[in-house]
């Protein structure tokens, strides 16, 4: 049956792609974005279809609807966006995902929240399952989204607990594709859009720290069946868990651009993670989930869409 779905942050990269499957799935859709990184040109395709709302907002505020279910993607996830306003960014962390359980409480909806990776911080345990409990600094320039989603974490689980919410809590790993932000500071739309331009290819570290990269449309596949998952609330990791050094990564965007760029090397950012993969063993056993895009296959996808932008 159709469902009245509200997706906070949807007009962001991947709240778009999930709102377009969701929508062509039949449902009903209300996005809330304020636009602090979502661009309505990823929705304007959808803004015609009877069934789709967009609704400009800021989740730091309460809103009243009537929904069945929720998708909490609502927050900036690369670090220069996330780290130009940090008191906004554990504002959206814990003051909008309040807001949102809240909603779910007086409605009796499923709210899904959309965590990340970072919450394992700068892992001393490889790869990571969902058991970890991370190694975060508390005072970093990244706390602000690192501690803020695993407070959100934890609000999730004690309204849960307290108030019998109906919960779900992903974590998501590197994902890349069409509808990425050109300046958003994210290792493949860096490479890509530099590559393009013909500029040198920044490489910060020694290239080889190490990332898993998963294309957005596995990772929407994954959310959408975790929501529909019962009897399983998580947290799980949902992500690919190929590993890849970042100067593949370079050397990968370099070859299927056909670029003459060079790659050059920075001093590593504080507190950066060397080394970033998911165990997807609890999402292969409760959500028989698994990847189909290859790394070259989603960096073309994601190529082409670059090439008509820069």
């Amino acid at each position: 049956m159709a469902k009245r779905i509200l997706i906070t942050g949807g007009a962001g990269f991947i709240g778009s792609h999930l709102a377009e499957t969701l929508l062509n799935a039949g449902n009903q859709i209300i996005v809330l974005d304020n636009f602090h990184t979502g661009r309505k040109e990823n929705l304007t395709h959808l803004l015609s279809n009877p069934n789709f709302e967009l609704i400009r907002h800021d989740i730091t505020d309460p809103i009243k609807l009537e929904v069945d279910e929720i998708y909490n993607m609502a927050c900036p996830a690369s670090p220069v966006h996330y780290q130009s306003n940090p008191i906004k960014t554990i504002k959206t962390n814990v003051l909008g995902m309040t807001n949102m359980l809240g909603l779910a409480k007086r409605v009796k909806a499923r709210i899904l929240q959309a965590s990340t990776s970072e919450v394992y911080g700068n892992p001393l345990e490889h790869p990571q399952t969902e058991s970890y409990w991370g190694n975060v600094n508390t005072i970093g320039i990244r706390s602000c989204y690192d501690e803020g989603k695993r407070l959100a974490e934890t609000l999730c689980f004690d309204y849960h607990r307290q108030h019998g919410v109906d919960i779900r809590v992903i974590r998501i790993f590197n994902t890349y594709g069409p509808r990425m932000i050109p300046d958003d500071g994210r290792v493949v739309s860096n490479f890509i859009v530099q590559a393009l331009r013909g500029e040198n290819i920044t490489i910060y570290g020694d290239g080889s720290q190490t990332r898993s990269f998963c294309y957005v449309d596995d990772l929407v596949r994954g959310i959408i069946t975790m929501m529909n998952t019962d009897n399983f609330i998580g947290p799980v990791n949902l992500g690919n868990d190929g590993e890849f050094t970042v100067k593949e990564l370079a050397e990968l965007v370099i070859k299927e651009t056909g670029s003459k760029s060079k790659i050059i090397y920075l001093p590593l950012p504080q507190d950066d993670p060397t080394r970033r993969k998911p165990n997807l063993g609890l999402a292969k056993e409760k959500l028989n989930y698994s990847t189909t895009v290859p790394l070259v296959e989603g960096v073309k996808k994601t190529i082409e869409y670059f090439s008509k932008r820069v």
